[in-house]
């Protein structure tokens, strides 16, 4: 919860109109998170996190799935952060994500 809310601080809670997360009780004490409104999706309900759905589909390309994340080396992490983040998306009006926000370039 403490590294969401300094997440939201550090970028501006401006940039997060909403969270969804999954109904699960891991992320339940998330609801106490200030500056955005916070949802949680329904079991079994992958559309309404459509988004997150979409992301985890382009890490996919870099990390595949039964791959830990551990062993992934910083090198990896920040060539498919800079790959996504020049990447153009639809969501954003066919723009990428480091021409709306230049500092996480």
């Amino acid at each position: 919860m403490k590294a969401l809310q300094n997440t939201l601080y550090d970028y501006g809670t401006e940039h997060f109109k909403t969270i969804t997360f999954d109904n699960g009780a891991e992320f339940s004490s998330l609801s106490q998170v200030k500056g955005t409104d916070i949802y949680f999706a329904h079991p079994y309900s992958p559309w309404e996190r459509g988004t997150n759905e979409n992301t985890n589909g382009l890490l996919r390309e870099f990390f595949p799935k039964g791959r830990s994340l551990a062993s992934a080396s910083l090198i990896d992490i920040q060539l498919a952060q800079d790959t996504l983040n020049n990447r153009l998306r639809r969501s954003l009006n066919y723009r990428c994500p480091a021409d709306l926000m230049p500092e996480l370039a």
